[in-house]
């Protein structure tokens, strides 16, 4: 029995599945930077919801008045109180980040639904996601989705994302990757970075549409080049691997170096791949060992089991199988099937650990029970020769 230690570069390249997410935003009346101070606090002590919200705007931005929060959240509770959206959505806001008073998810749900129940996508969207974290009230994946509905009929890119999330979960609907991928599109047409990104997800992994690398990468192109470093990640794969463009190295580094010097463990683990191997950078194993210790300390699986294949070897470091095998440990208990089957193949031979068939035979089991063809080939040796054995 042998350990691996070198996976295939198709292989050992990894990507990031689909993220999540949500964003809060307010708004400010741009009127309200415009007028005199005097005429729109006239106005707003007169009773004008109109005047009472562009008050609010200028304390909470500090326009011609001394900035304070305190008397935003007023003004702006006059103006919803007489059924102002903005106001009621901005109150919302402020109460969710804690701006004017302590922060208080109950009463941010309250005003949220006040402009939301206007018909304010902004808002309906962002109901919906307080129905989805539970935050501010209890959690009902059913309610997000009806909400985020409402505003993803109105063309609101974000809750079109996140209802795309929901289907591709089967949260509060019916799983429908087919759904969720059209949601996608039609949040990432409208320039949404992380829809843009997870559409390239769908189109790389043909989930929910026909796999076409092609277009893979060029929704991953829009999204990275908005700064989504998870976009640049997965390009950069698309790129050592040639999948949906011809295969260039040189580029791959570029975007896992923007992307790993951002800190995502993908992008690190990956750029240490090609130092290891000299693609695309000079070889060096050194600085693969740094890039996969970055990658390894956020829990990275593929830099785990890279690192313990570095001690296994000895190359850039002492060879140790101790810490190669707490390496192998940890990508193991996280679901790499190579990292399974080389845990196996160190306590099987005593390497860095008591000999221990038993707890051999249990993580090639576990590697096989993955598609590992090494351990499932293995286990088929072991069993024939313990067939023999009985027929003797």
């Amino acid at each position: 029995m042998f350990l691996v230690l070198q996976q295939d570069l198709k292989k050992k390249i990894a990507q990031k599945s689909i993220i999540f997410g949500v964003t809060l935003g307010l708004s400010l009346s741009a009127i309200a930077f415009d007028n005199g101070f005097t005429t729109t606090q006239e106005s707003a002590i007169q009773g004008s919801a109109l005047a009472q919200f562009e008050l609010g705007s200028l304390y909470y931005a500090g326009k011609g008045v001394e900035q304070s929060y305190i008397k935003a959240a007023e003004w702006y509770k006059k103006a919803g109180a007489q059924g102002d959206i903005l106001a009621q959505r901005n109150l919302g806001t402020m109460y969710y980040e804690g701006k004017g008073s302590a922060q208080d998810y109950k009463e941010a749900a309250k005003w949220y639904r006040k402009a939301a129940e206007q018909g304010d996508p902004s808002s309906q969207n962002t109901l919906g996601y307080i129905y989805e974290s539970g935050k501010g009230l209890p959690q009902d994946y059913v309610q997000a989705a009806d909400w985020y509905q409402r505003a993803a009929n109105q063309g609101n890119a974000l809750a079109q994302k996140n209802l795309a999330d929901l289907y591709s979960q089967g949260l509060g609907v019916a799983l429908d990757n087919v759904k969720a991928t059209e949601w996608y599109q039609n949040a990432a047409i409208q320039g949404e970075p992380i829809a843009q990104y997870n559409l390239g997800v769908n189109y790389e992994t043909g989930k929910g549409v026909s796999q076409d690398y092609i277009k893979a990468v060029q929704w991953y192109k829009q999204s990275a080049n908005q700064g989504d470093t998870l976009a640049q990640a997965n390009l950069g794969t698309m790129y050592s691997k040639g999948k949906g463009v011809p295969q260039n190295y040189e580029r791959a580094v570029e975007l896992f170096q923007s992307a790993s010097d951002q800190g995502v463990a993908l992008a690190q683990n990956n750029l240490g791949i090609l130092y290891e191997k000299g693609l695309g950078v000079p070889q060096s194993y050194a600085k693969a060992l740094t890039l996969y210790k970055k990658a390894a300390d956020q829990d990275n699986p593929n830099a785990q089991f890279s690192l313990g294949s570095l001690y296994v070897s000895g190359h850039g470091v002492s060879q140790d199988y101790a810490k190669a095998l707490s390496y192998f440990q940890k990508s193991a208990e996280q679901g790499n099937d190579t990292a399974q089957y080389n845990l196996g193949a160190m306590y099987e031979w005593g390497l860095g650990v008591n000999q221990d068939l038993a707890t051999a035979i249990e993580w090639y089991k576990k590697a096989a029970n993955q598609g590992n063809a090494i351990a499932q080939k293995y286990l088929e040796q072991i069993d024939n020769i313990s067939q023999k054995d009985k027929q003797r």
